[in-house]
């Protein structure tokens, strides 16, 4: 791995030579100083030379890796952490630390990140992963995870947040690794084990809002704009005057995690809360960078795009008049999949009810493409042509669809294990990458809960207030658990050694096995594969079938509550048997299903309520025999 050293654009750093220098944008202000002390010393204040642009500048001498530090503006004695700050050593209200991230040894140095078509990613919420609740206490599961299947490990937001207990979509300080997760060597030796491993990482990064709790920014510069409303206030200054430098700071927070702790990409958070008609949009600038950077690094780098808009010019080429990212995520087929699953009871019953759309999100990702959208009350959304399947994410939940419930409820708090099953093949046999939430594959009992650790009362009970106004939305009992109680952190840990006992294991099982079916099956995700979907809406049957010039794969996918006896369209042919959810070892009543099946263009066959059956062949000659 080529390592080329950057000077950062914004922060403290200590340079090749070991001198350390500091530089940070506050046009808002006349003068800028540092006041910063090492190792126990007097506190020390160096004044900044100012540059164009609102810029400050200078060396701090005889300050060095562990120098606390803090800004102080135009005189104010309420000094200010750095916005760019890369470690917080006591929290988002005390001072900042410089770091050196070339004292690091790193013990990986030759990982290439895998094609996309090959991931299968695996998010997690750090806090609650673990007993500890820190990055090293990741490292010990990462076998567990490789075994599995999976090949990407997804943080959820790490920057800077308030207290030890949140999501993290509070982060006030987006260059700085958590302090109680172990700050930014934590977060180091996380990556190394992770590539040691053969696992890549991507960090959920925040570029849509900040905290309300610690933030500093609003003190240096015109970081927001009262131009557009988020649901968080202000949106973020992307196209107002100053918002050159707002994009900058993103993009160089970005270039950080990839440079210095050598992350493998990014899921951005939200981006359809961007707001940003700049003929160069910031997040295709933000794509350029980072591919730029990566490919000067000898490295690639992913980025993936959260959006609600079913806009594939996210993913698209520059050149085709895209932005560039190599990814998104579907929400679609989540919501097209969970209709399904609950029936009436899903609030997305409206838009999704119909098993078509099921079907059309199988075939697509996306089911609105331009038509309307009753709970929208217009038309939504563009044809994701000529994106290919690899660049959709799918699941059947993630944090959101877990921790936005008033309590946490996962799948299996819904559903019986047959269900779950079924879930599963329909995410993880699908064209698209798939994505699991952290305990999905063993059926994990406890909740994934909403947590925050503010310090401020009011703020403590305006969230609590804004959480029973959200679920309010949905007719949920509002009767959630509270977000500021530690008892709600600690019933949202995850359970790893479950995946061991009784029902649990024989859900991991079936997860490992479909992975690693996938792996081995490279028609069921390769995006140069056909893919012909089927749906038989009276019988509630889904047909997969994918082919290439090597082979080919069935995957039928039955979502009524009893057996059907049905005809499917299969190509003629000899069709090996290569997993049924009703094997005992996945917790089944047993199969009576030949181990080969034969097809005359049609095959007949009863397909179990629930039912999951993949058959396979790896030609394509046609062998016409009776149906068995």
């Amino acid at each position: 791995m080529i390592s080329v050293p950057r000077r950062r654009l914004t922060g403290v750093e200590v340079l090749p030579d070991g001198a350390v220098h500091a530089r940070v944008w506050a046009p808002q202000a006349r003068e800028v100083s540092v006041v910063w002390q090492h190792n126990g010393e007097n506190e020390r204040i160096t004044p900044l030379a100012a540059e164009e642009r609102g810029y400050f500048s200078g060396f701090l001498p005889g300050a060095a890796a562990g120098t606390r530090y803090r800004f102080q503006l135009d005189g104010d004695t309420n000094l200010a952490a750095d916005p760019a700050s890369r470690f917080q050593p006591q929290g988002v209200h005390g001072p900042s630390g410089v770091v050196d991230p070339a004292a690091f040894a790193w013990t990986c140095q030759d990982w290439i990140v895998p094609p996309l078509q090959e991931w299968v990613i695996y998010e997690i919420h750090v806090g609650t992963f673990t007993p500890e609740g820190t990055f090293d206490a990741v490292i010990p599961h990462l076998p567990y995870l490789k075994d599995l299947g999976v090949t990407t490990l997804e943080l959820m937001p790490i920057a800077q947040f308030p207290g030890g207990r949140n999501w993290g979509y509070d982060g006030v300080f987006p260059s700085a690794a958590q302090d109680s997760y172990g700050g930014p060597d934590g977060l180091r030796r996380l990556v190394d084990a992770c590539h040691r491993q053969g696992l890549a990482l991507i960090l959920d990064v925040v570029y849509n809002h900040f905290g309300p709790e610690g933030s500093v920014v609003h003190r240096f510069a015109p970081y927001f704009t009262a131009h557009y409303c988020t649901p968080w206030g202000d949106a973020v200054n992307l196209d107002g005057p100053g918002s050159d430098e707002v994009r900058a700071f993103f993009i160089e927070s970005a270039l950080m995690w990839v440079e210095e702790c050598r992350v493998d990409g990014f899921r951005i958070d939200a981006v359809h809360e961007l707001y940003d008609p700049r003929a160069q949009p910031f997040l295709a600038e933000l794509a350029a960078a980072v591919h730029t950077r990566a490919a000067e690094l000898g490295r690639q780098v992913i980025l993936i795009a959260e959006s609600d808009l079913n806009d594939p010019k996210l993913i698209l080429p520059p050149a085709a008049g895209g932005y560039g990212l190599d990814a998104q995520w579907a929400d679609d087929f989540c919501h097209a999949l969970e209709t399904q699953l609950v029936g009436e009871a899903s609030p997305y019953q409206r838009d999704f009810g119909a098993f078509a759309a099921l079907a059309t999100a199988m075939r697509q990702a996306f089911v609105y493409t331009g038509q309307y959208a009753p709970s929208r009350q217009r038309r939504f959304g563009r044809t994701p042509a000529p994106a290919r399947r690899d660049r959709f994410v799918v699941f059947i939940q993630n944090h959101d669809q877990v921790g936005n419930r008033p309590g946490g409820e996962r799948i299996g708090h819904h559903f019986d294990l047959a269900r779950r099953k079924l879930a599963a093949a329909t995410v993880l046999l699908s064209p698209f990458v798939p994505l699991l939430f952290m305990g999905e594959e063993y059926g994990e009992p406890n909740p994934f809960l909403f947590l925050t650790h503010h310090g401020d009362a009011a703020l403590v009970e305006a969230v609590r207030q804004g959480r029973r106004k959200e679920f309010a939305i949905f007719a949920w009992d509002d009767a959630a658990p509270d977000p500021q109680d530690e008892e709600t952190f600690a019933r949202s840990k995850v359970q790893l050694a479950r995946h061991r006992e009784g029902e649990h294991a024989s859900l991991h099982a079936w997860y490992r096995d479909l992975l690693r079916l996938r792996r081995d099956l490279a028609v069921v995700r390769n995006p140069e594969s056909t893919n012909t979907v089927f749906a038989d809406e009276p019988a509630r049957v889904l047909l997969r079938h994918a082919g290439n010039d090597d082979s080919e794969v069935i995957v039928i996918l039955g979502f009524g509550n009893e057996p059907v006896s049905l005809s499917l369209p299969v190509p003629a042919g000899e069709w090996t048997c290569r997993l049924n959810a009703e094997d005992e070892r996945y917790g089944g009543a047993g199969s009576t299903m030949p181990a080969t099946l034969y097809s005359g263009g049609m095959l007949e066959l009863t397909v179990p309520a629930n039912g999951v059956l993949v058959c396979a062949r790896s030609h394509l000659s046609v062998d016409r025999q009776p149906n068995a």
